[in-house]
């Protein structure tokens, strides 16, 4: 089974940048659609985007347009690049498969603010 490494996050202003980065180890990363997730406080888990083996993206409308995702199967790596940030995205950010997800990682916070 796999594991699932976040990082990146951290205190931004609102209409700042950030990117995010999600290190998996194990197999399972090449073949699979992965996701971004994220948790604000007294909130359920969210999906913010997606993105198929073949890089085909998705997001929700919430984010079109000012969050991007990526992924380099050659690094067992996806990213999340965060910009026009606004307080509301403020939460903490997972990665994970798209179905059937593995053990969720520690996340890394992402805190938009002034």
């Amino acid at each position: 089974q796999g594991q699932l490494v976040e990082s990146g996050g951290g205190l931004v202003q609102p209409g700042g940048a950030l990117e995010l980065s999600c290190t998996a180890s194990g197999t399972f990363f090449s073949g699979n659609t992965m996701a971004w997730y994220r948790q604000a406080p007294g909130q359920q888990r969210e999906l913010v985007a997606s993105i198929t083996v073949a890089r085909y993206p998705y997001y929700v409308d919430s984010v079109k347009g000012r969050f991007f995702i990526a992924r380099d199967n050659t690094r067992n790596t996806m990213y999340l690049r965060m910009t026009s940030l606004e307080p509301e995205d403020t939460a903490l950010y997972y990665c994970n498969t798209a179905t059937n997800p593995l053990p969720w990682g520690q996340g890394t916070q992402v805190t938009v603010s002034s």
